[in-house]
């Protein structure tokens, strides 16, 4: 094969591949989500602890340990929603959700992540922070395993935080103000918490 040829047998060769890539659909770009910020602000509660308190990423299995909204549509399914993901892995959003919630309460001299000085760190572990068709519209449940530890290193309580909250439908963005909600519930009872036994 001449030099001629061969060029054209090589031009055609690679329109013949720039033509197919274009006839390939294209993947559709993923809504990104965040929580939504609290509805109303809370009132700071009576008693200001004088320490800091850090808050560490929550651990989370694998499943959880991403940005894909996990569902379990039913049965002993589990899936995630199509198209839609959080704007950052799960564990990270409902850490800066609790750091903000938190703030709002005033509880603390100052709350923050565990990357600044604490007097005291509050960790965890996310069990459940997904939706679910028991029913429909689906629910969301909220699992939140907690223990707070002093600056000894040492835990001084622990407990378990389990929450559901009902979506207006089945849409995406109703689960994610279901999620919010839900998040809420768990900030308002965290800080209850936090008032009966930082101080101990």
């Amino acid at each position: 094969m001449n030099m001629p040829i061969f060029r054209i047998v090589v031009m055609i060769s690679a329109l013949s591949l720039l033509s197919a890539c274009s006839v390939l659909p294209e993947k559709a770009p993923s809504t990104l989500y965040r929580l939504p910020a609290m509805a109303t602000q809370a009132t700071p509660d009576a008693t200001r602890l004088p320490g800091r308190l850090g808050i560490a990423t929550p651990e989370a299995g694998h499943l959880l340990s991403s940005n894909r909204i996990v569902v379990f549509p039913e049965g002993n399914v589990v899936n995630v929603y199509e198209g839609a993901r959080w704007h950052e892995d799960a564990p990270q959003l409902l850490q800066a959700k609790l750091i903000a919630g938190l703030q709002q309460h005033a509880l603390f001299a100052d709350v923050s992540s565990d990357r600044l000085p604490y007097d005291l760190l509050l960790l965890s572990e996310l069990r459940h922070f997904q939706s679910e068709y028991d029913v429909s519209p689906p629910s969301v449940n909220l699992q939140l395993d907690v223990q707070l530890v002093g600056a000894d290193q040492q835990p001084t309580a622990s407990t378990s935080f389990a929450i559901r909250e009902r979506a207006k439908s089945a849409e995406i963005p109703d689960v994610v103000n279901a999620f919010g909600s839900a998040t809420d519930r768990l900030t308002e009872q965290l800080a209850r918490w936090l008032a009966a036994n930082a101080s101990r």
